[in-house]
Order: structure tokens, then C-alpha cells, then sequence
């Protein structure tokens, strides 16, 4: 007994430490900052690393962002549709191939692919100083150590670890959302659609100047809140939800009738969210959030994909929502489709434990490590949810962000257009690690916080 496990304690530790001192030393070289091929491909539709976006102009926050962007009078190169997605399939995955051929008239206009996801020096020096250190713990899911904000496995050996860049990639202080814009389409046979209007902030207290690991401030990896005004059955609800590297997430919810707030102990993994007919489980949103602990994830490799990415249009503040929000998809003139190198991993429910959709691939971004797409399963091992997130640069933080999510369930024929400013004449307020937002403090994402903020 004590050899085997002597040899348990030898495989974890060596799994824990998947990067070399040469692999290192490829980074900012061979390697990006982030661990992505500095080279493009080799037939040329992918392209090197460009290195960090920067805006054209004097561009300034509440500008449009697309008028300042140097490619934003790019045309498609070609659309993939119903007549020729046989063409392009060995580039897209399962899902969007299920989404062309069975959605009447579903598109994907492809553009020109550019690679301009960077991340800031700092981010970029902690990367190269924690890739030796960061661990998985012996719980086989937890962010045990690492050098934060970073890329904490830059060169990733198991699925686990690449779920881990996903989740806790750099993203500024925080987020403000305004005014986020969801939207959720009919009913088969149904006119009436559901649009949701909220405020929302979420907060990442590593994401400070310095370097911080995963043990402090009590272990939060993301505080987050929501505060619905629209639709009237939802007013004045709200949520606070507190993400951990290694415990279970702590949810409270406002609700209005009772003027009090509810710890929800159920509020995690796919339970369905509150007021969306069942449509929307809380770890949909951004493809997949919350603790990850459910799921065996086995890294797959590399592939080349069409996955939406300098989708600026999903920022355009002044467009007209009902241009966007088509009864089947998304209209096509909001989305963007370039050809990039992605991570493929494969999330299989663990035995004994239950989950709605037991099987989930996901393919992440070799640049930025952000899930580009996503594909569900359902227990039939059958596809279930399209999932796609809208990548784009955000130049005041110096790196990517997903600006817009949308789930679409092939099953049901129904959609989700979620975390998204389109038309709300509000943008997303980034904030850089020495930035100043009155909300970005750990107590505000408490139950206190939220009854404080609520009764207001």
C-alpha cells in the first residue's frame, strides 16, 4: 500500500509541473506571453501573432470602439451556408455544423483573421515567473498556486489546467455592464420573445497591480452581481454570487416581494436561472463558469476553427435591437467569423455525479485563452447547446474580453443572446488593474452588500 501510493504522489507531482525551464524560455519567443505559436500557419489563412491591439485615433471611452478599429472596413471573405458547409467542415465544429443544416437560412460570414490578443507586460512577466509554479490540487480540479494575473499553465499538459487559463484569465479589476441586453427568442409557434435589461459587475481581486495567488482574499476567484430592470416580473431582483479557486460558490438572491435577501445553496452548476423558462442553467453564461469540479477534462489538442472573433459590432451602442435579435439567430451583420489555432477539450460528467448536459467540448482561444465555442450534449449523446462567445479587444485593459454569449439550443429551436451592450447606448466599463471603481471592494459581493444595494 505504501509503495502505490508513493507512486500516486510521484504522478501528481509531476503532472503539477507540466511546463520545463526550456518551455519557458520559448515564451515571448517561439511562444507568445500566453503560450500560443508565435507563427501562423502554414498555408497562411492563420497569421502570426500581431501582438497587442491598439486603437486608431483618439479613441476614448463612450467612442465607438468599431470607428477606431484598423480593420473595420473589412469585407467577408466568403459565407459558409447550407450549399457549401460540407467545404469548410474539417474548420467547424459538430455544433455549427448541426446549426447550418438544420437552421433555415443560419450563416457564418467569414472574415479575414487577425491576431491581436495580448496581454499586459506584468501579466505577461507573471506568466513567465509562475509557469513552474502553478499547481492543480490534489482534489484534482482546485487552483492550488500560481503567480496572478497570469497564464497559469502557458504550455498545459491535461484539459483541468487549460479550463483553468479560461477561468482565470486576466480581465482588469473588474467589469461594469451599465446596461446588459439578453434576450430570449420564442417559443416554437410563438411570437413573444423575453428581453432582460441589467446592471451588472463582476470583480477580480487578483487582478490588482503586484502578483497574488489563489489563497488570498479568502480564496475568491470572481465576485459577481446582477440587478434586473426589465422584464417587470424580474425588476428589482438581484443576485451576488462569490467564485472560489477551491470551495463551493456562495449565492444570494434579492427578491423584491419579500424585501430580503435568500442564500440559494442550489444556485450552481445546471440549475436553472431564475425567470428563463428553464432555457438557462447558471454555469451557461460565457459557455462555462463556476467551479469546474464536475467534469473529467481531457485536453484533445490543437485545431484550426472558424470561432467569432473582433466581434466590435456587438458594441455598436447605437443600433437598433430589433436589427440584431433575429426570431431564429442572430442576424449575421452582428457576427464575425475568423479562422484561428484553438485548444480542444473535452469535459465528460465524473461518475457519480449528475449533471443535464453530461458531455461538453470545448474549444479555447490559443491567444487568449477565452472559450470561443462550446458544444452540449445531452444524456442521448446527442447536441444539445451551440454555444458561442464574441471575442474582441478592449484597449484599456490591454487585452481580450468576450463581449457578447449566445447559446442556441438545436433541440428546441430557441435561443439566448446574453452578456451583451448592442443597442443599449451604454458600454462595457473596463477596469485596469489600477483602476478606481466605488464597487470593486470584496465587501460589496457579500449578502450584506446586496441587501444594502437593493432596499436603495
Amino acid at each position: 500500500m505504501k509503495v502505490i501510493a508513493l507512486v500516486v504522489s510521484v504522478v501528481s507531482s509531476a503532472s503539477a509541473w507540466p511546463v520545463t525551464p526550456a518551455d519557458v524560455a520559448k515564451l515571448g519567443k517561439e511562444l507568445t506571453a500566453a503560450g500560443a505559436e508565435k507563427d501562423g500557419s502554414k498555408d497562411g489563412q492563420i497569421p502570426a501573432f500581431g501582438g497587442e491591439s491598439k486603437p486608431t485615433g483618439s479613441w476614448t471611452f463612450g467612442k465607438s470602439r468599431e470607428d477606431f478599429w484598423k480593420y473595420k472596413d473589412e469585407k467577408p471573405l466568403y459565407v459558409i451556408d447550407a450549399s457549401n458547409v460540407d467545404k469548410y467542415a474539417d474548420k467547424l465544429t459538430p455544433g455549427q455544423i448541426e446549426m447550418i443544416k438544420q437552421v433555415k437560412g443560419y450563416t457564418m460570414p467569414v472574415y479575414p483573421s487577425h491576431r491581436e490578443c495580448g496581454i499586459p507586460q506584468n501579466v505577461a512577466d507573471n506568466t513567465k515567473e509562475g509557469a513552474l509554479k502553478s499547481t492543480i490540487a490534489s482534489d484534482g480540479w482546485s487552483l492550488d498556486n500560481a503567480v496572478l494575473p497570469s497564464v497559469p499553465f502557458p504550455v498545459p499538459d491535461s484539459g483541468i489546467q487549460a479550463m483553468w487559463n479560461f477561468l482565470a484569465r486576466y480581465q482588469g479589476l473588474g467589469t461594469v455592464y451599465q446596461d446588459i441586453f439578453t434576450y430570449l427568442s420564442p417559443r416554437p409557434g410563438s411570437d413573444q420573445s423575453i428581453a432582460y435589461h441589467s446592471a451588472a459587475i463582476a470583480y477580480y481581486p487578483w487582478g490588482a497591480k503586484g502578483t497574488h495567488n489563489p489563497k488570498e482574499n479568502g480564496g475568491l476567484q470572481q465576485g459577481s452581481y446582477y440587478a434586473y430592470s426589465e422584464p417587470a416580473a424580474l425588476a428589482g431582483q438581484g443576485t451576488t454570487q462569490r467564485y472560489y479557486f477551491s470551495k463551493d460558490t456562495d449565492s444570494f438572491y434579492y427578491f423584491t416581494g419579500q424585501r430580503r435577501v435568500r442564500r440559494l445553496p442550489s444556485y450552481a452548476y445546471d440549475a436553472p436561472m431564475i425567470g428563463y423558462e428553464n432555457q438557462y442553467t447558471i454555469d451557461s453564461p460565457g459557455i462555462f463558469g463556476g467551479n469546474p469540479d464536475r467534469f473529467d477534462w481531457k485536453l484533445v489538442g490543437k485545431k484550426e476553427v472558424y470561432i467569432p472573433y473582433n466581434v466590435f459590432a456587438m458594441q455598436r451602442l447605437n443600433a437598433k435591437i430589433s436589427d440584431v435579435t433575429g426570431p431564429h439567430f442572430v442576424n449575421p451583420a452582428f457576427r464575425r467569423y475568423e479562422l484561428h489555432r484553438v485548444w480542444e477539450v473535452v469535459g465528460t460528467v465524473k461518475s457519480g455525479v449528475r449533471h443535464s448536459t453530461p458531455k461538453k467540448v470545448i474549444y479555447l482561444d490559443e491567444d487568449s485563452w477565452i472559450a470561443a465555442v462550446g458544444d452540449d450534449y445531452d444524456a442521448q449523446g446527442k447536441i444539445w447547446h451551440v454555444k458561442e462567445n464574441d471575442i474582441t479587444p478592449q484597449w484599456e485593459i490591454g487585452a481580450c474580453i468576450l463581449n457578447g454569449y449566445v447559446q442556441n439550443d438545436v433541440i428546441s429551436g430557441r435561443y439566448i443572446l446574453d452578456m451583451a451592450v448592442v443597442g443599449t447606448g451604454k458600454d462595457i466599463k473596463n477596469v485596469p488593474p489600477d483602476g478606481n471603481d466605488p464597487h470593486l471592494k470584496d465587501s460589496f459581493f457579500t449578502s450584506e452588500g446586496l441587501q444594502a444595494v437593493s432596499s436603495q
